[in-house]
């Protein structure tokens, strides 16, 4: 295990009911949140008059801010700080998925800047993230998630596209810890099924990638890691087919938080590969996020893991999965097998193709995933170094 650092300021509640917060947590916050949400769920669902209601009650005035779409914008980031400076708003109230939250720690980070945000994102051509980045100040933010997926009411990460080159990346920095986040997960009963299994693929990405290419000696971290994955196996499905099964949901939530949290990932000095992998996918095509994850993952599994670290993908199996093969390799493609299954039964079969991506795309977007996923190194850190060639093969696999 590696030496390393943890500091984790978001105050959370959690619980069925605990909405009934909101209030008062606002206030604690400041006086005129910018309420940043998507365009139709929070609506859709009766949840933004809640929302409105609790923080009338409170005396904490709003601005609604409703234009977030799935892989945020770095124009849409822009003219939601627009909006909270011109308001003089001196909080941001985050309801809505990771999509909504990543672009509120965004907007908290130019509304006081008065940046672009584009800016702050590694990979810009001006090189001017090298000097922004980690972020140290952004207005104060609360966050609701509404799906348990990408952990981001928690931390302090925000993966935004940069739509004129189609690059995304990401943004960090401690000013961008929620300073509350309120977790109910009741809020969550209305989330389809697609949109759950792909949220669930999510998750488990966030635990197998560093989980599989871990230093050695992270006893505590795989624990909790195995036992986390374990929980997401077997509470998918029925938060699937039971939408408002109270025990699935919460889990789920709770999951998703510790998931991505520095309790499951510190020590390890291993990164998120996969992702970086992913997000030229999402950030050029739109598809969700995770399930580009899962549709990838396999290939990964394949080409990757199973030849350079196999022991780990038949710890997971066994630990996670049910398999029960002793031997090593036969564990290890016991382990994609049973993983190809859960995404089967989730509802998760589609190729790269019915996305409309391409063969003449790859070489492209491999070649984005090494530029900006590694950070200026020339490749992707993952149980070896990934240059271009490797990921255009692991593209290949998903067309």
């Amino acid at each position: 295990m590696f030496p390393f650092e943890v500091s984790f300021p978001t105050h959370i509640y959690f619980g069925l009911g605990e909405l009934k917060r909101l209030g008062e947590a606002a206030k604690s916050l400041g006086k005129k949140a910018l309420l940043v949400t998507g365009g139709n769920a929070a609506k859709r669902t009766g949840l933004l008059d809640r929302v409105h209601a609790l923080l009338q009650e409170a005396d904490v005035d709003s601005i609604l801010f409703d234009k977030i779409e799935p892989n945020p914008r770095t124009a849409t980031v822009d003219a939601g700080a627009a909006l909270a400076r011109q308001n003089g708003c001196d909080f941001i109230l985050a309801v809505g998925g990771g999509s909504v939250m990543d672009a509120s720690k965004a907007i908290a980070a130019a509304a006081r800047s008065g940046r672009p945000i584009y800016d702050y994102m590694r990979g810009n051509p001006s090189g001017t993230g090298k000097k922004l980045v980690p972020v140290q100040d952004a207005l104060p933010i609360l966050t609701v998630p509404t799906v348990a997926a990408t952990g981001s009411e928690a931390n302090n990460i925000s993966v935004l596209t940069h739509w004129d080159t189609h690059e995304k990346s990401s943004i960090n920095g401690p000013a961008l810890y929620p300073r509350i986040a309120i977790l109910d997960p009741s809020i969550t009963y209305t989330v389809p099924a697609r949109v759950t299994a792909e949220a669930c693929a999510d998750i488990f990405s966030h635990l197998f990638e560093s989980y599989l290419i871990s230093a050695a000696g992270t006893h505590v971290q795989d624990g909790l890691s195995e036992t986390l994955i374990r929980l997401v196996v077997e509470h998918s499905l029925t938060a699937i087919e039971q939408p408002d099964n109270a025990e699935a949901r919460s889990t789920l939530l709770w999951v998703s938080t510790l998931g991505i949290s520095p309790f499951a990932n510190a020590g390890r000095n291993a990164g998120m590969p996969l992702h970086g992998v992913e997000h030229p996918l999402s950030g050029i095509y739109d598809m969700a996020h995770g399930r580009g994850l899962a549709i990838l993952s396999l290939p990964y599994f394949k080409q990757v893991i199973l030849a350079d670290r196999p022991e780990r993908l038949a710890r997971m199996g066994r630990h996670c999965f049910g398999v029960t093969a002793e031997d090593e390799l036969a564990a290890a493609e016991a382990t994609i097998d049973a993983v190809q299954h859960w995404y089967e039964r989730m509802g998760i079969t589609e190729r790269l193709s019915d996305f409309g991506v391409t063969r003449d795309a790859l070489k492209r977007m491999a070649d984005e995933a090494v530029t900006i996923g590694g950070r200026g190194v020339g490749y992707l850190p993952s149980s070896r170094r990934l240059n271009a060639e490797d990921i255009v093969k692991i593209y290949e696999a998903c067309l």
